[in-house]
């Protein structure tokens, strides 16, 4: 009957609901977009590079004057792996570098060029929207053919059909005979979709592919049932021999994982969901109060109310459940309208910025879950105190 009371007290629980939920979903969408960032990576995989991606185990600090002096992996060192690993199942090097890339009087200023080993089809996730990938003859060879990304071919093209045509680079000409599809940018901000991809034997014979300016990479892919942590051991000590590094010698090489950007952002999330229940907690906790007074404030109207049902035969049980059912269904009336902003804001992202956002059934869940406990722990004293009067105090109660 005091609709105006009742709505002012369900906008904590509201608010409380629509912040803890709205994080989660962020979180989901977050995730989401990292296992697709993780899976263009390669599963499985292990980068062998000269500069470790995250400081040693127990540091804080990223030691870099440590690893200055290392070598660049090689290509011997790739085929040295291949020869004696039990584990790997694949591999492939690569290197990368920004360069002028020009067709006719098209020029594209820094485009990304990369000399890759024939097996980086087999690690690195990608397709081919039109064309194909290089034959092993023409990897083996160096042939000056090479796979552009659609972000790059409509700069350097235009209306023009990329395949078949010619670029430059540094005074070589490489034919196009493969175009990416186009994926965007992941969370590593890692793209095809603006590189020029040749063979390694070409990129060799126009680069210094063991200088750090091409950022020489070698990636190994384990075989199904073994972990990338036994691939790490093995290849540690095959790189240790192969560089002949006494046991007392520190690592000249690092081995670089995609768990180790994982963990970072398993912390990341961590501290975002204890922000989330922080913030949102404080809501609900005053739409709990909220709902407590307005259910003392119930009691004490229908106090008569409830010495007639006593009289007339009611159990405390009934009385109790009665009251208890009026907290929890308040509460989820707020946790319901906190749900219903939540899926206008999702669906405002997805149409007018394209954003993946999903409101998945399991936060539904939650925040009916947390609305619920909300009305339960809210409305269980004053019920209790309800199902516990005296009938005849109650009745001549003024």
């Amino acid at each position: 009957s005091n609709v105006m009371r009742a709505i002012l007290t369900l906008t904590g629980v509201t608010i409380g609901i629509f912040s803890i939920i709205s994080v989660f979903t962020a979180i989901d969408y977050l995730e989401s977009k990292i296992n697709d960032s993780v899976k263009s990576l390669g599963d499985n995989v292990v980068y062998i590079q000269k500069w470790p991606w995250t400081p040693p185990e127990g540091e804080t600090e990223y030691p870099w004057w440590r690893y200055l002096s290392r070598p660049q992996p090689t290509l011997d060192e790739m085929t040295f792996i291949n020869r004696r690993s039990q584990l790997y199942q694949s591999s492939a090097f690569f290197i990368s570098t920004r360069q002028e890339i020009s067709y006719y009087d098209n020029t594209y200023g820094s485009a990304t060029i990369m000399g890759v080993s024939h097996d980086f089809e087999k690690i690195w996730s990608f397709n081919i929207a039109q064309g194909r990938y290089f034959s092993v003859s023409e990897s083996n060879s160096g042939a000056k053919m090479a796979l552009i990304g659609p972000d790059l071919a409509k700069e350097l093209f235009r209306d023009t059909n990329p395949m078949g045509q010619r670029v430059k680079v540094l005074g070589v000409r490489y034919e196009i005979i493969g175009i990416f599809e186009r994926k965007g940018d992941d969370m590593f901000g890692n793209s095809l979709d603006k590189n020029l991809v040749i063979p390694i034997n070409q990129a060799k014979s126009v680069y210094n592919i063991k200088a750090d300016n091409v950022q020489p990479t070698i990636i190994i892919k384990s075989k199904p049932n073994h972990s990338t942590e036994e691939l790490n051991d093995e290849i540690t000590g095959l790189l240790r021999e192969k560089r002949r590094l006494k046991p007392a010698q520190e690592n000249t090489f690092a081995i670089n994982q995609i768990s180790l950007i994982q963990k970072n952002f398993d912390s990341l999330f961590s501290i975002i969901d204890f922000a989330g229940w922080f913030i949102g907690g404080f809501s609900i906790l005053v739409g709990g109060f909220g709902i407590a007074n307005i259910m003392f404030v119930s009691v004490r109207e229908r106090t008569k109310i409830i010495g007639i049902q006593k009289a007339l035969g009611a159990r405390k049980n009934f009385i109790l459940s009665q009251f208890l059912f009026e907290g929890i269904f308040l509460a989820l009336l707020g946790g319901i309208a906190g749900l219903i902003l939540i899926f206008l804001m999702v669906t405002w992202l997805r149409v007018a910025f394209d954003v993946p956002f999903t409101l998945t059934m399991g936060n539904i869940l939650l925040g009916v879950t947390i609305s619920v406990t909300i009305g339960v722990i809210s409305g269980f004293v004053p019920a209790w105190m309800a199902s516990r009067m005296n009938p005849v105090n109650a009745i001549n109660q003024v």
